[in-house]
């Protein structure tokens, strides 16, 4: 298979059910990825943390399937999946002869599933249990549920994490809620199905026609989101917590996917911090902020509406006046990006070759290219332009929007504390 070119192939079932298709004939294996559009941004303030709960029941057994694990297992599988504020992913990896079972459960609950006591009660725990061991348990583990609170409107769903406000709320979940759930997101006309590794295009479509072309398409609940509510001034806000150091968060309202704005501030974070030449470990870490700023990360919170540019420190000391010469030295550092002339030719190369290692490498394997081809067929995208859609970004957008961002937007910033 050509390093540039992915064999990329798709068809659409009468009940609206998308399929995305590559071969790969250098594995033994094939990859079924099925992503739902739904995730946290489908909730409601007294009701978060559902879409998480979901992707934990699905494992639970379904209509003609009471042991989802125990099927893929005894033919060779694997299966995970993952919730974000906007998609619920699941994929699996099946030997290529077996490769039927895995379009037989991913269709089985599809159809639906069990909706048992006993299982809802079991998934309940664990998804408890998990939001007491990432945020009551772990160091900064409150970090996102402070930081989206100071940043959007609390109308908005973007202002809790995906794992939910509070355990209280999964406590609660009735199997009304889980049921109303299932059959408003969880439809084929509300998914994609994604298929790679060393299985053909025509046998893709055959077993896609006989597990999921039954399957009846629904009516998909309407998706209307209030504004972010993006502050309008800057925001200062503590958290103190039995942590080792202080960890200072900025975070800068920017666009949402698909735009201009997006692709440009993935482009500023790779500048500030992709690698050990980057600014933020050349120039503040190991320059002005020496003794101070011990760790630094840019990154961009990929939503599908408004999202938010993060800027992750960690500081060597923990007075008021270390955090605000730390806040300044950051802020500094990524304004010069929109200083004329200051990203050069070499710097932007570097990142463009970064960017590009990081998406092939990420493409070599059916696993990850499976869930790849899913979110760029919702996104309307191919994967063989984006490399070159990154090449062709001007460096000039870049530096025009990074003055938009650290000039003439609002920041948030969160320092999380420790106790003494």
């Amino acid at each position: 298979m050509s390093a540039d070119i992915l064999p990329i192939r798709r068809h659409t079932l009468a009940n609206g059910l998308r399929i995305v298709h590559s071969q790969d004939t250098s594995t033994a294996m094939v990859a079924v990825n099925v992503l739902y559009n739904v995730g946290s941004r489908d909730e409601h303030r007294e009701l978060t943390g559902i879409a998480h709960l979901f992707e934990h029941l699905m494992f639970g057994g379904s209509a003609n399937i009471s042991d989802y694990d125990a099927e893929l297992e005894l033919a060779g599988g694997k299966s995970n999946a993952w919730t974000s504020c906007d998609f619920t992913n699941f994929y699996q990896s099946i030997p290529a002869q077996n490769v039927e079972t895995a379009f037989h459960l991913e269709s089985d609950r599809m159809l639906a599933l069990d909706f048992s006591d006993t299982s809802l009660a079991i998934q309940k725990g664990v998804v408890i249990e998990e939001f007491k061991q990432q945020c009551l348990d772990r160091p900064y583990g409150k970090m996102m549920h402070s930081l989206r609170k100071a940043m959007y409107s609390p109308c908005h769903p973007y202002s809790w994490p995906t794992i939910g406000l509070t355990p209280e709320h999964i406590e609660n979940a009735t199997m009304a809620d889980v049921k109303s759930w299932f059959y408003s997101h969880y439809a084929p006309d509300n998914a994609i199905l994604s298929v790679t590794g060393n299985i053909s295009f025509e046998r893709t479509v055959e077993l896609a026609g006989k597990w999921f072309g039954d399957i009846p398409s629904r009516n998909v609940a309407d998706r209307s989101l209030p504004d972010a509510g993006f502050p309008k001034e800057d925001i200062y806000t503590e958290v103190y917590d039995s942590v080792p150091a202080t960890m200072l968060v900025l975070a800068i309202p920017m666009d949402p996917y698909g735009t201009q704005g997006y692709f440009a501030a993935d482009a500023i974070t790779d500048l500030l911090s992709a690698g050990r030449a980057s600014r933020l470990t050349s120039r503040v870490i190991y320059g002005k902020g020496r003794g101070l700023v011990v760790a630094a990360d840019a990154s961009i919170i990929g939503s599908e509406h408004d999202g938010m540019l993060l800027i992750v420190s960690r500081l060597a000391r923990n007075g008021d006046d270390d955090i605000a010469e730390a806040r300044s030295i950051l802020l500094d550092e990524c304004r010069r990006l929109s200083l004329p002339g200051e990203i050069t030719q070499k710097e932007w190369q570097r990142s463009l070759n970064n960017f590009e290692a990081t998406f092939r490498f990420g493409n070599l394997g059916y696993l990850s290219r499976a869930s790849n081809l899913a979110l760029a067929e919702y996104h309307g995208e191919d994967l063989n332009r984006v490399v070159a859609d990154r090449r062709s970004l001007d460096p000039a957008v870049v530096a025009r929007y990074s003055e938009s961002l650290f000039d003439g937007t609002p920041v948030v910033t969160l320092a999380y504390r420790p106790y003494n």
